[in-house]
């Protein structure tokens, strides 16, 4: 086995938001913009948006845009439910259930690994798909007190086959847009998405590059353990630093 490779990120998102005046201090204006995108790496992946009214299609949608939309519906009614607002862990598994349902936690799976997929047995297969999932749906998830006001906008969508990309916005309170794609192939009647590209930088590749840095360095066992490790740190939750002691 190599050496220690690097560590699992959530997905990174760059480039310049667009809407509300920045503010001059630029240690704001940063604290901001991340925030921002910390709320639509949550909402692309959780489909856990607040929406105050009805979001807005302005073109004639598809099944695959119609179904992404009943899936963030749900959510937000979810949300909204006074009952589960005092119920957080039931609220979670609800919304979790909601984007199993929309999710192909398989297919990201398998294009996250790339190459490194076929070579693994069906046990093995298994085992990274429901620890990458169980990964992905607590680290998005548990961003739901994040949100507070932010709509999205279905802007477009194109269709190749069994194929499709449904082009959204998230448009938070001050006026930041930013673009979330979501990738979907059809299986049957269902349409379920497989990658999500929030400002152009797609989630599948993005942890494509870290399981490979991972796997070239050391092995298909040290990945589990680095998953396994990340959902540890999720239960155990944020980590206090302890305080000095003056003499």
């Amino acid at each position: 086995m190599g050496g220690r490779g690097p560590p699992l990120h959530g997905a990174h998102v760059h480039g310049r938001l667009r809407g509300a005046r920045a503010p001059a201090d630029p240690e704001l204006r940063g604290a901001l913009v991340s925030r921002a995108r910390r709320v639509a790496v949550g909402v692309a992946t959780a489909l856990a948006v607040t929406i105050p009214i009805a979001a807005l299609t302005v073109f004639a949608a598809s099944p695959a845009t119609d179904q992404l939309r009943a899936a963030i519906d749900q959510v937000v009614r979810i949300l909204d439910d006074p009952e589960l607002k005092r119920r957080g862990p039931e609220r979670r598994h609800a919304i979790r259930r909601v984007a199993g349902e929309i999710f192909d936690f398989q297919e990201i799976t398998k294009r996250a690994l790339g190459q490194h997929w076929h070579p693994r047995t069906a046990v093995e297969r298994e085992e990274i798909v429901r620890l990458f999932r169980d990964l992905l749906e607590r680290s998005y998830v548990s961003k739901i007190e994040l949100y507070s006001g932010e709509r999205i906008v279905y802007v477009g969508e194109s269709t190749d086959g069994d194929h499709a990309t449904v082009r959204t916005r998230i448009v938070t309170k001050q006026g930041t847009e930013i673009p979330v794609d979501y990738r979907m192939a059809r299986r049957g009647a269902r349409w379920s998405a497989y990658d999500v590209s929030i400002e152009g930088v797609s989630l599948v590749a993005n942890y494509r590059g870290q399981f490979n840095r991972i796997m070239q360095s050391g092995s298909y066992a040290e990945l589990v353990k680095r998953l396994r490790a990340k959902l540890e740190e999720a239960d155990e939750g944020p980590k206090v630093a302890p305080t000095s002691r003056t003499q």
